[in-house]
């Protein structure tokens, strides 16, 4: 017959602690050790601050205390910054230009090391400034307004040529409104009443001179109404042939007459 089953000594606090820390660490240990980089973002490995590698999208390891992962956006960013220059007439011109731009993914250990990764206060706006005044110097004002699409494809060919160094790839530019001086605006404001006001005036000495053609070619036409019908009175036999007419028109009463002499009349019968 088998002895008794002898008790199993209880845990110490002590050791439950220990267990429990050591669990903890552990859980830690491979939660640090696990690390995801989404879709459009890429992961810049450093071991002891150094980059030893750049990883996709996708779940990875690292090592934890040892390695840190900066995680960087590669997709499409939007930047504004507005910008200040002269014409070639003199004339300041304020604008603001939005760009759009990602950062290259395979030159990521270079932007890191040379630039960082804030692009815009450092790179973009700056390069902004200095194209956006090397353009619009070759212009006279009134031309930004007029020739807009050319102005805005030269400073997108030149920002991207400027930000190609620094691994920025330029996608599009857009450029607002160009805004010039109070003053400049009254004179283009004074400048297009008076061509409006020119163009009126032309106008109506065209409409004066059209309705006094009208007029000289219904004179004209009357005159000549009047002279065929004086010449078809007079083959038709005079004063006879006027009175012909008027007999035909008479409705058969006789004129109301006071005078002293005899009744007027048109005379009727040959002579």
């Amino acid at each position: 017959m088998a002895g008794p089953i002898p008790n199993k000594p209880p845990v110490s606090l002590p050791k439950l602690i220990g267990l429990a820390f050591a669990a903890v660490v552990g859980f830690s240990f491979l939660r640090g050790a696990v690390y995801t980089v989404d879709s459009g973002e890429r992961g810049i490995v450093l071991t002891w601050g150094a980059i030893t590698s750049i990883v996709d999208d996708g779940l990875h390891l690292k090592v934890p205390f040892m390695q840190v992962v900066r995680i960087v956006d590669v997709r499409t960013r939007k930047a504004h910054a507005p910008a200040q220059a002269a014409s070639s007439d003199m004339q300041r011109v304020q604008t603001e230009v939005a760009l759009n731009y990602h950062l290259d993914p395979e030159k990521l250990h270079e932007i890191y090391t040379k630039t960082g990764l804030v692009v815009e206060g450092s790179l973009i706006d700056p390069r902004i400034q200095e194209v956006v005044k090397a353009v619009v110097a070759k212009y006279q004002a009134d031309k930004l307004l007029m020739q807009r699409e050319q102005v805005k494809a030269e400073i997108e060919s030149l920002l991207k040529t400027s930000l190609v160094p620094y691994h920025v790839i330029v996608e599009a530019v857009q450029i607002t409104n160009f805004k010039f001086s109070e003053q400049y605006d009254a004179a283009i404001e004074a400048k297009q009443t008076a061509e409006q006001n020119a163009q009126k005036a032309k106008n109506d000495l065209e409409r004066i001179k059209v309705e006094a053609e009208q007029k000289i070619a219904t004179a004209q036409a009357e005159a000549e109404a009047i002279r065929i019908q004086s010449e078809a009175i007079k083959a038709q036999g005079g004063a006879g042939y006027v009175q012909l007419k008027a007999i035909e028109k008479w409705n058969g009463q006789l004129p109301t007459y006071t005078g002293s002499g005899p009744l007027p009349f048109l005379q009727v019968g040959s002579k």
